[in-house]
Parts: C-alpha cells; structure tokens; sequence
C-alpha cells in the first residue's frame, strides 16, 4: 500500500522543471494558439449540428456554456498546477505529487488511450471534410480507400485519415517551435473563418427557429453538455506544453484562462446563429456549417468554409499529438513505461521515436477501426481528469501551503468540489457502455501498473 501510494517529491518535480533536453522556446501567444488549435475543430464544425439535431436542439448553447463553467472551474486548478508545478505530464504529473503513483499511473493511462482515440476520430472528421471538398470539383477516392471497415461505407482502409495523421507526425517530430509556428498561422485563419460565418450567417437569423428552444428537456442539455466535453481538452493540452514554455510561472495560467474563454464565446456565438439560420431538425449533418450557409444560398461562403474546416481540423491533429507525446514522454522518465518513450532526438530535441510510435499507432486505428463506439471514451476521460486534478489541488493546498503560485483558485476547496461533482455529474449521462469500455481499460491499466510499472518505478531508487 506505502508503495501504490507514494508521491513523488514536490523537490524532484521542480529540479525537473529545469530540464534540459525540451527547449523552451514558447512564449504566450503561442500557447493561447495551441489551446484554441485544439479546442477549435471538430466541436463548431462537426458536431454542433448533430447534437442540435438529436439531443439539445437551440439549447445547444446551454450545454456549451455548462461545459464551459465545469471546465473553467477546473481549468483554474490546472492554471494554479502549472505556474506552481511547470512540468510535463498534465494531470499525471499532478496527481504524482499529491494522490500517490498508482492513481497518477492510471490517469495516464486513461489520458493515452483518450488522446489517442481522439487523435483517430478527428482525423475520420478531417478525412470526411476532404472528400466531400475534392467532390466539388469532381475528385473521388476509390470507396475501398475512403473508410474503415465496418463504417457501413463499404470501405477497407481510410487512407487519407492515415496519411494526414503521419504528416502532422512529421512535422511535429521536427521540433515544438516548428511545429507551433505552423498551428500559429492556420489557427488565425480558422478564427477569421469562424467569424466569417457568424458575419455571413447573423442577418439569416429568424428567431423563430429557436421556438421550441429546449426540445428534448434539461436532460438533453446535460447530455450534450457530456458530449461537447471533449472540445475543450486544448487546456490540458497547454499543461503539457510547461516543460518547453518561457516563464512558465507567468505564462501557463494566462494562456488556459485565456483560451478557454475565448473559444467557450466562439463556440456559443456560433451555435446561436447556427441554429438561427436553419431549424435545428436539420441539422444532423456531418458539415453543420457548411451546410447552413448553403441552406441560404450562400454557396460560395458554404465552399470557404469546408476549406477552413479543414485547415482547422489539422490544427486540432497536431495540438492531440503533442500532448499525447508528451504525457508518455513524462510517464516514461518516471519509470512507469519503457524508456523508449523518454528518449530525444539529439538535433530535433523532440521524443522523436515516441512520436512516430504514437503516430503510427493513431493512423492504424484511424484506418482501419470504426470510432463510433469507441470516440465516448474521449469524454470519459476528459471527465476523469478533470475530476482528479480538482481533488488534486485541495490535497497541494493542505500538503504544501506555501508552495509559489502566481494564480491561486479561489475558494478552496468549494471551487474545486463543485468542479469535481460537476464533472461526475455530467459523466453519469454518459450511455452505459462508456463506462464498461472505461473500466476495462483502467483493469487492464491497473495490471500493467502491477506487473510492470511499480517495479520499475524511478521511486524505488
């Protein structure tokens, strides 16, 4: 029990933080960018439409704005970790020091699997969007090369998820400045495109389409609230960044605050004028905004969009595949994977044989395995974590009160309990096989961690 619950020494994170072999070469800005590359994607041009049309109907930006509170309120105990505690790993580094290695362990463990299946599924999004782009202009991939085996499509691999998941793998083996410099410029785009449509789309409004505004009850609002959840992961993705950020104390907590805010507006400015322009039973569509302006006649504005759609979704690729890499790179250098996963390249300085290892993984699944099941998984884990790094700041506070933070949560510990029960709540409306699929994989977890990590675990030095 003493070994299962050992916490690694607060000393130790912090001579960590002074590490070497990661460049920090990130400033603000770019970590703003990162944050709004990853929140920004598939949650405004893909799902919006499907959730209104099935599940919340205009109360669509009730569930983004309750998604919204809950991530704010753990998006301030990630901001009071990461300026105190500024290295890799995220919520797994987090709950090392404060929970013990065990449950550090599978949160890691669960956070792999939900970037990876994330990665996967917004790359099936990315693939549809392109198809339905070259099909305008009379371009079609062979059916047997243009989805997964079992998607109901008649496909046997879906060769262009797997390829722009191995693009965006080289380019970010490469380095971190390379490959934010790059998520930098598409992102700006993908904002003028975002407020393009709600420029485009605001004088279509009819109001009256938002008659009846909660069709499907408060329930379906929670359950959308669930479902959006996964878009706002680009926050964790901003903590695992700590390790390469410039001043990290300053930085971090500004650029998750700052990103969160930006796209919770975004996205419910977006679904209001959405579900405005066309009534929400016609929205179950994988291109909800490409297909509203094309609903009134703005083709030419519909065409932009899909393009944008694109762009933006390949930012949400890189910024997935960065924080995987670097949650493992973290669970490696503490012992509990194989070293393989904490080497760095000596001219990229990136884990450059953990990122091609990652990479490969996510197209194979992207290729060749239908995500409808398995893309639940994605808020599981978003809500699992949200969960623990809630609890995790009351036991930091208790344990070390005097520990350096330029953000501090207010109101500890009632802020994060509520966050915490808030996220329990909104996992709780998730379908049951969610939960069964979550914890097959934390069993299967928790055997690895037996059989393997506790033995190799740097702490047993």
């Amino acid at each position: 029990m003493n070994k299962i619950f050992r916490k690694k020494p607060i000393a130790d994170l912090m001579a960590q933080s002074q590490n070497k072999d990661l460049k920090r070469v990130l400033g603000l800005m770019d970590l703003i960018l990162l944050g709004i590359g990853c929140i920004i994607g598939t949650g405004i041009f893909v799902i919006t439409g499907v959730i209104a049309a099935q599940s919340a109907g205009p109360a669509i930006i009730l569930s983004f704005i309750l998604a919204g509170v809950a991530c704010a309120l753990a998006a301030f105990c990630y901001a009071e970790f990461s300026s105190s505690i500024p290295v890799s790993g995220s919520v797994y580094t987090y709950s090392y020091a404060t929970l013990g290695e065990l449950v550090a362990f599978l949160i890691g463990w669960d956070l792999m699997l939900e970037y990876v299946i994330a990665l996967a599924a917004v790359a099936t999004g990315w693939s549809a969007y392109f198809q339905s782009l070259i099909a305008g202009f009379d371009l079609h991939i062979p059916k047997i090369l243009a989805s997964a085996p079992g998607s109901g499509q008649g496909g046997v691999v879906n060769l262009p998820a797997i390829i722009i998941i191995l693009l965006i793998t080289a380019l970010v083996s490469k380095g971190v400045k390379e490959s934010t410099r790059f998520n930098n410029i598409i992102v700006l785009i993908k904002i003028a495109i975002v407020l393009l449509f709600v420029f485009a789309g605001i004088k279509y409004v009819k109001p009256d389409n938002w008659t009846p505004f909660m069709p499907y009850g408060f329930s379906g609002v929670v359950t959308s609230a669930a479902t959006v959840f996964f878009a706002y992961i680009g926050f964790d993705v901003i903590a695992n960044a700590s390790e390469e950020v410039k001043n990290p104390q300053r930085n971090m907590p500004i650029g998750i605050v700052a990103s969160l805010a930006i796209c919770t507006l975004l996205y419910v400015v977006v679904s209001l004028v959405l579900t405005g322009m066309v009534p929400y039973t016609k929205l179950n569509v994988g291109d909800p905004v490409s297909f509203a302006l094309k609903f009134v006649g703005q083709d030419s504005i519909a065409g932009i969009i899909s393009v944008g759609a694109i762009v933006g979704i390949t930012t949400v690729l890189l910024a997935l595949l960065y924080s995987q890499i670097r949650l493992t790179y973290a669970m490696s250098r503490d012992g509990l994977l194989p070293k393989v996963f904490a080497k760095v390249h000596p001219k990229f300085q990136t884990p450059f044989k953990n990122t091609w290892m990652t990479g490969f993984i996510a197209a194979g699944i992207a290729g060749f395995v239908d995500l409808t099941t398995l893309a639940h998984l994605v808020n599981m884990g978003t809500l699992a974590a949200f969960t623990l790094i809630s609890l995790a700041v009351i036991v930091l506070r208790k344990k070390q009160p005097d520990l350096k933070a330029s953000f501090r949560v207010p109101f500890v510990p009632v802020f994060p309990i509520i966050s915490a029960l808030l996220c329990i709540y909104l996992s709780l409306s998730l379908p049951s096989i969610t939960w069964i699929c979550f914890l097959i994989w934390i069993t299967i977890g928790t055997f690895v961690y037996i059989s393997y990590s506790q033995k190799h675990s740097y702490l047993n030095e």
